[in-house]
């Protein structure tokens, strides 16, 4: 009798590895030299007050000026302000889009459009360690259901990190009016990597950012405009009723309202 064995660490028959085991290799970002982690502490330090409230502009032309190493641009796809205000203040960033293989296909529509209206910026589509099928297969089908917090991580969190290593800092689409989560997040901050957190959009509101998309013919996620003002994985996102929280469709059903992204 032959028997098959799931090198990646499961096996048939519903014996599947336990989802806080994530899969072999590396999981997290390659550590900062010691110089670039005391510039990243000053940065902060120096900035952190006086860029608090600012303007996507002042906090960019600090970041270009005063950012102890190369940073890169992470991009949901929701919306393409940031590939818009790199060009404008931060010519040549790296955009950084992670690939869950869960997304809508008008995510994936909207990443090539960005690739090629902004040729300037490389677009590094970050992928996770298994592939969909592969993940189903040794972690068990709908990880997204039955344990949404390590698909997050494993899809998300994680190949976000490995693809940091090269980076001093990122720089995200954090709003405080996104949520409860969100509503006392600095603009500049550090990471649990020691790594800068520049989010140079944290005073806008959802109003703010479909504005800019369309007074700047911004390339347009179209789920915005049919009642998902967030969007993640189509596997984990639900249209939010007006009124409702921005973030109220992510996750729906259960009491996650963080992928993990945020807090790392």
């Amino acid at each position: 009798m032959t028997t098959s064995i799931n090198l990646l660490g499961g096996s048939g028959g519903g014996n599947y590895r336990d989802p806080e085991i994530s899969p072999e290799g590396q999981t997290t970002a390659d550590p900062l030299s010691e110089e670039i982690l005391a510039k990243n502490r000053e940065f902060v330090d120096t900035y952190a007050d006086e860029l608090y409230d600012a303007e996507a502009k002042k906090i960019l032309d600090t970041v270009r000026e005063h950012a102890p190493g190369p940073l890169v641009i992470t991009m949901s796809m929701e919306n393409t302000v940031l590939a818009e205000l790199s060009e404008r203040y931060l010519p040549g960033t790296d955009l950084l889009f992670l690939d869950t293989e869960y997304h809508f296909p008008e995510t994936l529509e909207v990443a090539d459009a960005v690739e090629k209206r902004y040729p300037n910026n490389r677009l590094i589509r970050a992928t996770a360690t298994l592939s969909r099928s592969e993940q189903d297969r040794v972690y068990g089908r709908d990880l997204y259901r039955s344990n949404p917090t390590a698909c997050c991580r494993m899809r998300k969190v994680e190949p976000l990190q490995r693809n940091l290593s090269p980076y001093a800092g990122m720089i995200d689409g954090l709003r405080r009016a996104d949520g409860p989560t969100r509503a006392h997040a600095p603009a500049v901050s550090i990471n649990k990597t020691g790594r800068l957190k520049v989010s140079p959009m944290i005073t806008w509101t959802l109003e703010d950012t479909d504005e800019f998309i369309d007074s700047e013919g911004l390339i347009l996620h179209p789920l915005t405009r049919q009642g998902y003002p967030s969007i993640g994985c189509a596997t984990c996102t639900m249209p939010v009723a007006e009124g409702e929280d921005p973030r109220a469709g992510r996750w729906a059903g259960s009491a996650k309202t963080e992928c993990g992204l945020h807090t790392e």
